[in-house]
């Protein structure tokens, strides 16, 4: 087969056509692997029963490189007409208007956004298809952001969030960005709405910072931050997204976003880059987040207990 044949991968009840892929979406080189526009398919078919959990009924932005690394970025929100009417859609308010976002809720759509060379999926924090839509998130997130690549702060940082969750009866659960930092998960039950959750994670996140001012800061500006490790909650404003789990990062060599066991993430040989698309369906079938609660906690209680440790 030649760079430029098409492959037809069967998924359920639909097969999809992949173009041209022998199609370098990450070149190798200085130690990275080179992948293709066929293997980031196999990818995305292997993991799609461990990934799709975290899509279905939710808003997509689209990261998409048509011509790799080397080439232009595409930040897709909108979705396109010549998308097959099979694939699901969400109309969601924006200023002065709608969008209509992409939403993935099978391994058929996957395959399709892998052809149209879409590396990443980021999410909604929020379903359409719930109570409450998108203006109520079920899920709360803590970018954990470090100055540089010094990851051993990012796991240091986690651990100080993870006692502050713990005090205020909040589990949550640790994910690789497949970047620099990690990304904490608070599964919520939904029922606050979106400017609630966020002013609670930007409280969390200044608790945090005054326990620990020498090595935590929620400064946005990054000459404010010097070399502490900045907390950023910006994702839990309405219509901003988060990297899926599961999803691959556009960075050589294909790193995945991947959640972890909090054992995992006290690994000193664990990085943000840790897992590629080589090995990350590996890490999947583990069941990292097992321990996590299947169904979201109520914000209220943990609003009022924050309150009362607050400095």
């Amino acid at each position: 087969m030649s760079r430029d044949d098409a492959r037809t991968i069967r998924a359920g009840r639909r097969s999809v056509r992949i173009q041209r892929p022998g199609k370098v979406l990450f070149p190798g080189g200085g130690g990275a692997k080179e992948y293709t526009k066929g293997d980031l398919a196999d990818y995305y078919r292997a993991v799609a029963p461990y990934l799709l959990p975290h899509l279905r009924g939710r808003p997509l932005m689209l990261e998409r490189h048509p011509d790799g690394l080397d080439g232009p970025r595409f930040m897709q929100k909108n979705t396109p007409e010549h998308y097959p009417e099979w694939i699901a859609r969400a109309e969601v308010g924006k200023e002065g208007g709608t969008v209509t976002h992409v939403v993935c809720n099978d391994t058929a759509t996957l395959l399709y956004l892998a052809d149209q060379a879409c590396l990443t999926l980021h999410r909604w924090l929020s379903r359409t298809d719930r109570a409450g839509g998108p203006d109520h998130p079920d899920r709360l997130v803590l970018d954990l952001d470090p100055p540089g690549d010094d990851f051993a702060a990012v796991r240091e940082a986690a651990g100080r969030l993870r006692e502050l969750l713990d005090d205020v009866g909040l589990p949550a659960a640790p994910m690789t960005t497949g970047s620099r930092g990690v990304h904490l998960v608070v599964p919520l039950d939904g029922r606050h709405d979106v400017d609630t959750v966020r002013e609670f994670a930007r409280d969390l996140a200044e608790t945090a910072a005054a326990r620990h001012p020498d090595r935590l800061t929620t400064a946005a500006r990054k000459q404010d931050r010097g070399d502490r490790l900045y907390l950023d909650v910006q994702r839990n404003a309405y219509a901003q997204t988060a990297v899926a789990p599961y999803t691959v990062r556009a960075r050589p060599g294909a790193p995945v976003a991947v959640p972890l066991t909090w054992e995992q993430l006290d690994d000193p040989g664990v990085d943000a880059r840790r897992w590629t698309i080589a090995d990350a369906v590996d890490q999947a079938r583990t069941d990292p987040w097992a321990e996590l609660p299947a169904r979201g906690r109520a914000l209220g209680p943990a609003r009022r207990r924050l309150a009362d440790i607050r400095p």
